[in-house]
């Protein structure tokens, strides 16, 4: 991939003029699902960007030194680094991707939970504390399952590389990856039954309660960015092969709209679990998938 290449990956697509309209639009997608499947009616289409543009608007408190340095940085950190996993995404034919870009992809995806837990304990509010608290402890869990699916399937095709594994033709080690993958969904997105760090009735927004204004509109662009991540990622391993790449694009999309959809048809139909009920899931049942994907991947090297 060369630096012009990147930068046109990163600026227009799948980067930053097509991953924040699709964060808003991912974002009003999910709420809108949630609202129709409890009888409601939801917010109108424009609804999270005009959320975005008016927190942009408001006053923040003054937070003087380390601290209200911190606090701002957090923000940009994770909306810098989901931005960047979405431009990683083998979307088009011609993607044009490096040996080990998949890793990149992975390690900028956990930029954001750790920047949310840092975020509470910087802001030092008893709230924000317990939030990043049970953020850290329902990271630990999914993680184990999330990683060890994706990075199975990498290691049974002797590669790192995000666009040969783009083109994986269907088998059950793929199939047994893609469901652990879209299991931890839930736990990555902060959506029920696993929205523990942000519990509003328990303890407010969770780690940014202490945010209000951009720095707020931040988070929240951050948080429909993981949408666009964590659904393209399953999107691509899913796409079947397109040579045309505005049909690769729509497709895309397609796919991803229609994870957004389950996820918040999950979300409504189940009530928030605790976090021990959690761990306790990821662990003990959701590992058995992992375990699976590794095994399949054992076995096909050995056979290789």
């Amino acid at each position: 991939m060369n630096l012009l290449t990147a930068l046109a990956r990163l600026l227009i697509f799948p980067g930053l003029l097509f991953c924040v309209p699709a964060a808003w639009f991912f974002l009003w997608v999910e709420r809108k699902s949630v609202a129709l499947m409890q009888g409601r009616i939801g917010p109108p289409f424009m609804q999270p960007f005009y959320d975005f543009v008016k927190l942009l608007g408001k006053d923040t408190p003054d937070r003087p030194g380390i601290v209200g340095l911190l606090m701002r940085l957090w923000p940009l950190l994770a909306v810098a680094s989901t931005a960047g996993a979405v431009a990683l995404l083998p979307v088009l034919p011609a993607y044009g991707g490096f040996q080990g870009d998949l890793i990149l992809l992975l390690a900028l995806l956990e930029v954001p939970p750790i920047c949310i837990i840092a975020a509470g304990f910087s802001s030092r509010s008893i709230f924000s504390e317990i939030g990043s608290a049970r953020e850290a402890a329902l990271t630990v869990s999914y993680n184990v399952v999330f990683l060890l699916a994706i990075l199975s399937i990498a290691a049974a095709q002797h590669t790192f590389r995000l666009d040969a594994l783009a083109h994986l033709p269907p088998s059950p080690l793929l199939w047994l990856g893609i469901i652990a993958l879209v299991i931890c969904l839930p736990a990555k997105l902060h959506i029920n039954p696993f929205s523990l760090p942000n519990a509003e009735q328990e303890i407010y927004s969770g780690p940014i309660i202490e945010y209000s204004g951009p720095e707020l509109a931040m988070w929240e662009l951050s948080h429909g960015l993981e949408w666009v991540a964590a659904t393209g990622l399953v999107a691509t391993l899913v796409a079947p092969q397109i040579g045309t790449w505005w049909l690769a694009a729509i497709v895309f999309v397609l796919l991803c709209c229609g994870l957004v959809v389950l996820l918040a048809a999950v979300a409504a139909a189940t009530a928030r679990i605790a976090i021990d009920n959690t761990v306790r899931f990821y662990w003990q049942c959701t590992l058995v998938f992992a375990v699976l994907v590794v095994s399949s991947a054992i076995l096909m090297r050995f056979r290789s």
